[in-house]
């Protein structure tokens, strides 16, 4: 399990393709690594690693399937690419951001950036199957880094988090540009609390469920707009 606040930023120092396979050598910050063994886990932009070899004090070797690959952003990566990382949380360790598997629901884009002299304002796309599960002061995974959703729309289908600079400076947001892509892994949770909700109300509503869904959008709402989802404590 991790807690989605970002303990570094790490550089891939080398990266070796095999069959089906990528392995990552990641470049860490001093003190990083201190007692890290094989077997670890690792977030690395919000995907959880299994550490395979200690290559020096400060750096280790990840193996990566093919699968990940292709449904997270660890597959567009290129030696030299900078990543946030997290250590698996210790049994007992305060939970800062909120409870996170390492396991990435979609990728997305980031469509918009906005600057002032104290905030940076991020909106990304959703992906349709996935709006349903994203609401306004929820929490959801960006690249491994806990966030809080400042705002949503899901018709047009795009959320936004504001970052403090601390945050821009303690992770890789710092660099983020329109038009790159991010790891999302939605708070689980909620995604629970949504599906059993809405399972319910198809067995209550039976044959009338499509008629009410269809007065709803007539008034540009859904059913999710009523599904009321419960805050974690931070």
């Amino acid at each position: 399990m991790f807690t989605g606040i970002i303990q570094a930023t790490a550089t891939i120092a080398a990266l070796q393709d095999r069959d089906g396979m990528r392995s990552f050598t990641l470049a860490f910050p001093p003190g990083f690594c201190q007692d890290l063994a094989i077997g670890a886990s690792v977030s690395v932009d919000g995907v959880c690693l299994t550490v395979t070899e200690l290559v020096s004090g400060t750096a280790a070797a990840f193996d990566v399937m093919l699968q990940s690959l292709n449904i997270t952003t660890l597959g567009r990566y290129a030696q030299g690419s900078t990543v946030n990382v997290e250590r698996a949380a210790k049994e007992g360790a305060e939970i800062g951001g909120h409870p996170l598997s390492g396991h990435v629901d979609f990728c997305t884009t980031l469509t918009d950036v906005l600057l002032t002299d104290t905030n940076c304002k991020l909106r990304f796309a959703i992906p349709e199957a996935f709006r349903k599960y994203i609401f306004a002061k929820g929490y959801i995974a960006i690249n491994g880094a806990s966030l809080t959703v400042s705002e949503v729309n899901r018709q047009e289908g795009w959320f936004e988090v504001w970052l403090i600079p601390e945050t821009r400076r303690a992770t890789t947001f710092g660099q983020i540009q329109a038009g790159d892509t991010v790891n999302i892994e939605i708070e689980r949770s909620t995604q629970v609390v949504v599906d059993t909700v809405r399972e319910t109300v198809a067995e209550s509503l039976g044959k009338l469920q499509p008629l009410l869904e269809a007065l709803l959008k007539e008034k540009g709402l859904s059913l999710d707009d009523f599904v009321g989802v419960p805050q974690l404590p931070k």
